[in-house]
């Protein structure tokens, strides 16, 4: 600091007061570069802080947006599977009870036809018997008229 105040050659050319002037005004510029160091330093830090949360709020946006996505995906693919078991288990009952209900139905118009054709061949029979028997009177008429 000397130097710069008495210059190359050593001679005193700035009085006392211009000198402490000068070395006033030199420590204020120290002071203003160092102010502003520190400010550049503070925005750098807030700056890498504030990426630093920004970054942090995206992974936390992102993994709760893939966590929703999957909640989803699952919730939708096991209201599918439940649907289709029960379309499935609702078909399967239908095709039964259509299956229960043509056995029946064949089973009555089978029984149904073979009352049917036993009552026929009752009557059939009871009406050869019957006819058998009025030719046997008939017949047993004339026998007793001719022997009279």
């Amino acid at each position: 600091m000397q130097n710069i105040i008495r210059g190359s050659s050593g001679s005193s050319g700035i009085s006392g007061r211009s000198e402490l002037a000068l070395f006033v005004t030199v420590v204020k510029v120290k002071v203003v570069v160092v102010e502003v160091v520190v400010v550049v330093v503070v925005v750098v830090v807030v700056v890498e802080v504030v990426v630093v949360e920004v970054v942090v709020v995206v992974v936390v946006v992102v993994v709760v947006v893939v966590v929703v996505v999957v909640v989803v995906v699952v919730v939708v693919v096991v209201v599918v599977v439940v649907v289709v078991v029960v379309v499935v288990v609702v078909v399967v009952v239908v095709v039964v009870v259509v299956v229960v209900v043509v056995v029946v139905v064949v089973v009555v118009v089978v029984v149904v036809v073979v009352m049917v054709m036993v009552v026929v061949v009752v009557v059939e029979v009871a009406v050869a018997v019957a006819v058998a028997i009025a030719s046997l009177m008939v017949v047993q008429s004339g026998v007793i008229a001719r022997t009279n």
